[in-house]
């Protein structure tokens, strides 16, 4: 994007072209930095409640973005932001002496480095006292009008960076995002899982039921696909005897963007040996209340106008008995697309845009049974159709060893007991392929050779879980867009 030539922009110029011509360095390569802005006022403050005087900190050197300059003649104050908060800078030209004509060459925006003593002004606030300064990038581009209070959405999430200079929950949520993901690695290592990273380019896009996004590979001269899910090749390592894997990455999907649905998005998946959905969701129940209460303080937040509690355990809930709850429609007597199509249209669900049976039931979980799931559950046991992967229940073979979890009518995870019969699970990814080929515009699996003759050496019982990252930071930090919570979330043009 080139510089617009504005007046802003053009006087930005002249001043960095006249630092140079003064023999000042508008991009310096380092700056030796000893305190944050938080670091030196916590230590000045200590030292003031001990009584022992400034004598201690009669030296800090502290860096950060110029966020607001108040010039006062020979007295110019001046605040500086880094990534732990804010502090006010004092600038007197009887200290400085020619150096304090440079502050003529400074903006809102610039970088800059000051080193000084503490004191605290009669205002009462903590203030570097400088005794020299220097300028670390001198900035061509002013921040937008306001800047201090960005609001335009479009603006926030095309061009991050500035709300990060502008918004302070911008950077809060980015902090917490990042403390979440260790949180959940460290309870993964408790648990005794390995993390593991699995292919991003797959030549099979399988392990989920969604579009993948193409690509080509130039030397290899064959064409290629973003994983779709991490899955399969997790399963892989457990065939391998790696009991315990899990894995967070980025995961692709040619999908449309809305609240809670980015093309491309974060997830945990964790494969665990000798175990079961059952197992798996004291897993999820246990893992969600204890990052909550790591990265919060407590295990209920509150999520819009709900105070969501993740104590375990969570409620076990029937799918196919919260469908016939919330829409008088039992699934499992109408096995027929025609015959679920009737039985929703007479209930008054838009049926226009669905052409599988599996398409039906996931309208009927999204409209009917997904906006009553405030409180965290797990709905349990899927219909066999829409469930490729997972193991078949032992009551009704009708049905799979399968939940997703669900909070504030948002699914955070979904989990298996994992198919490890190679007959069984052939027999369904070549179904997949024969309603892929019917109806393309529809989301399938895919058959994967290679994952099929994996687990015909063996793979052993097995509990599975891929659990959404974005949607988790979500509940965390209190934000009802995925975009709020993904640094550089996919915009339309």
């Amino acid at each position: 994007m080139p510089l617009p030539s504005d007046e802003l922009v053009q006087a930005r110029l002249e001043k960095l072209e006249s630092l140079r011509k003064k023999g000042v360095d508008p991009y310096p390569r380092n700056y030796e930095r000893t305190h944050t802005a938080q670091e030196a006022i916590e230590h000045f403050e200590s030292v003031e409640f001990s009584g022992e005087g400034e004598s201690e900190i009669d030296h800090v050197s502290v860096g950060g973005r110029v966020t607001a300059l108040r010039g006062m003649g020979r007295v110019t104050f001046c605040d500086i932001l880094d990534g732990s908060g804010r502090i006010q800078v004092m600038f007197r030209s009887n200290t400085l002496g020619d150096e304090y004509q440079t502050l003529d060459y400074v903006d809102i925006g610039d970088w800059m480095g000051v080193s000084g003593s503490m004191i605290r002004t009669r205002t009462g606030e903590v203030t570097v006292q400088a005794s020299s300064f220097t300028i670390l990038c001198k900035t061509l581009r002013p921040l937008p009008e306001k800047w201090h209070g960005l609001t335009d959405t479009e603006v926030r999430y095309r061009q991050r960076y500035l709300d990060l200079i502008a918004n302070p929950d911008a950077r809060k949520i980015a902090v917490m995002r990042s403390g979440m993901v260790r949180a959940i690695r460290r309870f993964m290592y408790r648990r005794g899982f390995i993390e593991v990273e699995t292919p991003i380019l797959v030549p099979v896009a399988a392990g989920g039921m969604a579009h993948p996004f193409e690509t080509h590979h130039n030397a290899l001269s064959r064409d290629l696909f973003l994983r779709i899910a991490t899955e399969l090749h997790l399963k892989r390592l457990v065939v391998g005897g790696l009991e315990k894997v899990y894995e967070i990455g980025r995961i692709f999907r040619n999908e449309g963007i809305d609240a809670n649905h980015n093309p491309e998005f974060t997830t945990m998946e964790s494969y665990e040996a000798f175990a079961d959905y059952k197992d798996v969701m004291r897993l999820v129940e246990e893992l969600v209340s204890t990052v909550a209460a790591e990265v919060t303080g407590s295990v209920v937040v509150e999520y819009g106008d709900n105070s969501i509690d993740f104590t375990p355990p969570w409620p076990r809930l029937s799918l196919v008995e919260q469908i016939d709850k919330y829409s008088g429609i039992d699934i499992l007597e109408h096995q027929e697309v025609e015959s679920l199509k009737l039985a929703m249209d007479a209930n008054g669900v838009d049926v226009s845009n669905q052409v599988s049976w599996a398409g039906l039931v996931d309208k009927l979980i999204s409209t009917r049974v997904e906006p009553n799931l405030i409180d965290p559950c797990f709905l349990v046991d899927y219909p066999v159709q829409v469930s490729p992967l997972a193991k078949r229940a032992a009551y009704d073979d009708r049905l799979v060893e399968r939940f997703e979890a669900f909070v504030s009518g948002m699914e955070i995870a979904n989990a298996f007991t994992e198919l490890n019969d190679p007959i069984d699970q052939r027999a369904r990814f070549e179904a997949q392929e024969e309603f892929r080929s019917e109806l393309p515009e529809e989301e399938w699996d895919r058959l994967d050779e290679d994952f099929l003759t994996a687990i015909e050496y063996g793979m052993p019982p097995t509990g599975g879980l891929g659990m959404g990252i974005d949607r988790l930071a979500m509940l965390l930090c209190g934000q009802r867009t995925i975009r709020e919570v993904v640094l550089f979330p996919q915009m339309r043009t």
